[in-house]
Order: C-alpha cells, then structure tokens, then sequence
C-alpha cells in the first residue's frame, strides 16, 4: 500500500477549456495523468487529488471529468479546490453517497491511511494585490481584500477543526493535512494552517495551487518545525503522483 497526491488537474472534457497557453507541460496534460498513474498506482493504493478537478460549472457538466478520476487506478480521495464550482461544501454528503465506492469527497469528514487519519479543508490564501515599492519591497496591500480574506480563513480553519477533531474523537493521533490553497502567502513565515498543522502534531500538510515556476516557491516546501509541506501541483510534478507515505 502507498499514498500519493496530486492537485490541479483542470479537466475539461465538457467545458472545453484549453490549458495549453499556460505552457509546454499542460500540452495532453489527460494523457500524462492517466498514462503516470498507471504506472506508479496499484488498486491498493490511495491518491488525494488536492482540488480543481474539472472546470465544469455544474456537476452535470463535470461527469466525464469525474469519469476520468474515477477509471484512474486506487482508492481516490478528492479535496475542494477554488475552481470547483460543481462542489457546494454544504453538499458533500450528497456526492459522497452518489459517489459511494467510486470516490470519496473530503470535507468536514476524514478517510484514513494504515493508521493514518487523513484530514483537509480547502484553505485560503490572501494573495493581493501588494503594493511594492522600487525596490520591489512590500509597502502595502488592498485592505478591504485581506478583511475579506480573513473571514474566509477563519471559516476554513474551523471547516478543518472539524476534521482533525473527528480523527481524533476517533482515537487517532497520526494526521496527515490537505490544502488546496498554499498554507502561507508569499508575504507570511507561517499562518493560522501551519500553526494548526503544529497544534495536532501534523506529519505532512500537503497542498497545491502555485502554477508556472514563477510561482513554485510562493509557500513552505519541506521541513518546518518538525512538519513536512509538499507541493503537488500538476505542473509542478509534470503529472507524476507524489508518493507521500
């Protein structure tokens, strides 16, 4: 048995959304996904998939792209990403039952791994706009957009609470941490996510979201005070599972 994780793979065999202009890599980006998956993933295996599914709007038009995860081989675990709009957190009970036995759709819930409690929420980042100086120093940013961002965070940090409580109410104290979103911004050392993921003695917060390598570096990878961050984003893996455990 292995995990791995994997995050934005933008589907779109109904909505008919390109990714090619973003470049080389997301050229047959499908064919990479399913061709890699197929290689690395056994049907004992579990792969997350750490948020923007499918470009589909509406779940009906997000059935072929959901087809697709689900033909991939393993157990497929599937986090709410800022572009799945098909996805009402307040109907994930709804998806998992129509889902049962095909995928499982976290949120407000966790799955397990061994002995692994495998927990998440999509997160939030705020990500300007900055004001920079000529130096390219940080003098100041849009005030109203980070109040916002504020509440959405402190909305998701409950949503993850939720999580990890339910694990442990439930008897386990290992936790594995998934994010859509990055757990710090490019302006943060930590956040509300990385001191949780310390609270609970989190081993790996795993996330995704930062596309092109201009972005690559936007949040934590690697060690940080005894957790381990990872980047899954697609591009950033060229389409290659990350075997987290």
């Amino acid at each position: 048995m292995a995990l791995y994780a994997m995050g934005d793979l933008h589907l779109s065999f109904q909505a008919d959304k390109s990714m090619n202009k973003f470049g080389r890599v997301w050229r047959k980006h499908e064919e990479k996904i399913q061709k890699n998956c197929n290689r690395l993933i056994g049907p004992e295996d579990t792969l997350v998939l750490t948020g923007d599914h499918s470009w589909g709007r509406k779940l009906e038009e997000c059935r072929e792209d959901l087809a697709f995860i689900e033909a991939l081989p393993g157990r497929k675990i599937l986090l709410r990403g800022n572009h799945d709009m098909f996805w009402d957190a307040k109907k994930t009970e709804r998806l998992n039952r129509e889902y049962q036995g095909r995928l499982a759709f976290l949120q407000n819930n966790y799955y397990t791994y061994e002995d692994y409690a495998l927990t998440g929420t999509k997160g939030y980042t705020f990500e300007g706009p900055f004001f920079l100086d000529r130096r390219g120093r940080i003098v100041g940013w849009d005030e109203e957009k980070e109040a916002h961002a504020k509440k959405l965070i402190d909305r998701e940090i409950v949503r993850l609470r939720q999580s990890l409580d339910g694990a442990a109410a439930d008897g386990y104290r290992k936790f594995i941490l998934f994010l859509h979103y990055p757990p710090t911004s490019v302006i943060e050392k930590s956040s509300a996510f990385t001191q949780i993921a310390e609270e609970y003695h989190v081993e790996h917060v795993v996330y995704s979201h930062c596309h092109g390598e201009s972005r690559f570096n936007d949040s934590i990878r690697g060690d940080f005070h005894g957790v381990s961050y990872h980047l899954v984003s697609g591009d950033f893996l060229k389409f290659v599972p990350e075997q987290i455990l």
